[in-house]
């Protein structure tokens, strides 16, 4: 039976906040996001910025060896990988748009833990401007978590996910930190006890190893982050993505971000946006933050974040994401591993959320899944590769 069929749905065939992260029911939820969580709309300009069309790729075309050992192509990857859309931009040109399962170019699409990268390009922003500072304290922003976790970490621990906070990232485990914060940031049902909003869990986190460690995936430190923005620039973060980002990036459609009980936006992983503007926010990666003549992003931020310290790098190797991205690094939200035709920047979500940019190929990608289960380890990689395969072939920028 399809989800939430008939009128009114039957039993059967209904989503709930209990259910719909369940492997049967992401495809729809995820581009239903508004319908199951209340969302803040983060408006879009008067007029988009047009997209450049190139010639279409024959993604059969393009050889892929698989973390398996097999060897496959694009094509493949697409269709064994639970893709909802697939985008190419190759200097400045969208060459390939497909969409599968019902989706379509206007179907808004959540993008989890993509959403932190469009945070950090906030963050970079109000750095540019002088109104946060990486270097300070996080309680100089917010005094409330002094006496918690996030006492004595900095703003660039954030950035960087080097906070010593407990907060684990195990989304099979129900005890776990990640899981236990959707339920007071709204994504699951509220249990006796629970702190009301997502801002309320922050403050009740610990501290488990030295502030500046090792890098350690940890989604709470993206929400600290938002925090501290909001309270930077005193504006909501819906407000700061669209007057920063969405509307000077020449967006086609509002985007939405999900809030809890109180009205926090979720910024670790709550924006939905359709897939056209996705690509543009790729493109304006791998365009230094420009769009045109404008710097929508300083090009500083980036730069920043591929000629990232030496110490950026150690952390890394040191986790337990360095087997599965070898060489690669985290900075200012963003995600770095090394492919064959070069270092690649790249925003992931899990269940299968992704933007590609390669800058030495004028590559951007962008594949929006419903992967069954929030991590999985031979499709990222074998997605990873397929980009990298497709760059190659279609060579340098």
């Amino acid at each position: 039976m399809d989800s939430m069929s008939g009128f009114p749905p039957e039993e059967d065939s209904l989503i709930t906040l209990s259910t719909w992260q369940d492997p049967d029911s992401i495809h729809w939820s995820f581009q239903h996001m508004r319908e199951l969580i209340p969302s803040q709309v983060i408006p879009a300009p008067a007029h988009a910025r047009p997209l450049r069309q190139g010639k279409d790729v024959d993604l059969a075309t393009v050889p892929v060896k698989r973390l398996s050992g097999e060897e496959s192509t694009f094509a493949d990857v697409v269709s064994d990988t639970w893709t909802d859309a697939l985008l190419v931009l190759h200097r400045g040109r969208l060459l390939t748009e497909r969409y599968y399962g019902g989706f379509t170019s206007e179907t808004p699409h959540l993008l989890m833990s993509v959403s932190k990268s469009i945070v950090g390009c906030v963050a970079g922003n109000l750095v540019d401007r002088g109104v946060l500072d990486p270097a300070l304290s996080v309680e100089k922003y917010v005094p409330e978590v002094a006496d918690s976790g996030y006492g004595g970490a900095t703003v660039r621990d954030l950035l960087d996910m080097r906070t010593g906070v407990l907060f684990r990232e195990s989304y099979e485990d129900p005890d776990a930190e990640i899981r236990v914060m959707e339920r007071s940031m709204g994504w699951r049902p509220w249990l006796d006890g629970d702190p009301i909003g997502a801002y309320a869990y922050l403050a009740t986190l610990t501290r488990t190893a030295d502030h500046g460690g090792p890098f350690t995936y940890r989604s709470a430190d993206t929400d600290m982050l938002g925090w501290v923005c909001e309270r930077a620039a005193d504006m909501r973060i819906a407000d700061l993505v669209s007057t920063l980002v969405w509307q000077p990036l020449g967006a086609e459609a509002a985007a939405e971000i999900t809030c809890d009980a109180v009205g926090t936006g979720i910024h670790d992983g709550g924006i939905s946006a359709v897939a056209r503007d996705v690509a543009r926010f790729g493109q304006l990666l791998l365009d230094s933050g420009r769009v045109g003549r404008r710097h929508v992003v300083p090009g500083s931020w980036i730069a920043d974040a591929w000629n990232r310290p030496e110490d950026v790098r150690e952390a890394f190797a040191q986790s337990d994401n360095e087997p599965v991205l070898p060489g690669g690094w985290y900075r200012n939200q963003f995600w770095f591993v090394p492919s064959m035709a070069g270092d690649a920047l790249v925003c992931l979500g899990i269940h299968g959320q992704m933007v590609y940019v390669q800058p030495s190929t004028g590559l951007v990608g962008v594949k929006l899944s419903s992967w069954p289960t929030a991590q999985h380890t031979s499709s990222l990689v074998d997605t990873l590769r397929a980009f990298g395969a497709l760059g190659a072939q279609l060579g340098p920028a």
